[in-house]
């Protein structure tokens, strides 16, 4: 016996015209759940990323003041930068919502630097937790509602700092490659730091008003990691590929 099967033309054309939107809109949350950035835990527990292994992660810290921030932004906008994290404490976003504004409509990521410029290996547990906490509310005060970076604000970290940050959802950064900006040493002196830069390095500089040869050493320090890497953000660096944690004894 023979069994003939009639196709409509019009019903494989739309049952193929679902497959792909299916294909699409799969691919759709699976690139976005690729740039999810997520807090690095290990067997001895949670850790800080100081290094990844593709791009370069340009990152500013701003602690206070409201001279140097400008002409920095400048400087990136006129060279066209797009990929930067800006690290902000809560004490100078509350102060500054007009620059926080000026960085988010740029585009550039936005981490937290603790709310008060205060060493986290000093304070006690719950002191931590409420200085973080009140950057981060100040910060989703100023519509930066994704906040999932964190680096402590004088670079000091330990065991329970990097507890308390896991337990809200945050990846503590470090860096790799210190442009030593914030000790002016001259602009040359940056730039010979930042000749230094690899590919998979996050460049530590300020904004702060405290670093007064950042904006003039700026262009050369972005043609130099332009020559070396593509400029990523933070997240980018995290998500598309290995990273290195520092190991807290």
């Amino acid at each position: 016996m023979n069994f003939f099967i009639t196709l409509s033309g019009k019903r494989v054309k739309q049952g193929f015209f679902i497959v792909v939107i299916s294909f699409f809109t799969a691919l759709f949350y699976f690139s976005q759940a690729s740039v999810h950035v997520p807090v690095l835990s290990g067997k001895d527990g949670p850790k800080a990323i100081y290094k990844g292994d593709k791009g370069i992660a340009l990152t500013f810290n701003i602690g206070w003041g409201d001279v140097q921030a400008e002409p920095i932004l400048e400087i990136l906008e006129k060279e066209k930068v797009e990929s930067a994290t800006f690290f902000l404490s809560g004490s100078w976003a509350e102060r500054h919502p007009d620059l926080v504004d000026k960085i988010k409509k740029m585009g550039f990521e936005i981490g937290s630097l603790g709310y008060a410029y205060e060493d986290y290996t000093e304070i006690e547990e719950e002191k931590i937790r409420r200085d973080i906490n009140r950057s981060i509310e100040v910060l989703k005060k100023l519509d930066i509602k994704e906040v999932k970076l964190l680096r402590s604000p004088t670079g000091h970290f330990d065991k329970r700092s990097l507890k308390i940050a896991d337990e809200l959802g945050l990846t503590v950064v470090h860096w790799s490659l210190n442009s030593q900006d914030w000790k002016n040493p001259g602009v040359d002196a940056i730039v010979k730091e930042v000749k230094k830069v690899r590919k998979g390095d996050i460049v530590l500089m300020h904004a702060s008003d405290s670093a007064v040869q950042t904006a003039k050493a700026l262009p050369e320090v972005l043609s130099i990691i332009r020559e070396k890497g593509e400029m990523v953000t933070i997240s980018h660096l995290i998500a598309n590929g290995k990273v290195k944690t520092t190991i807290i004894p």
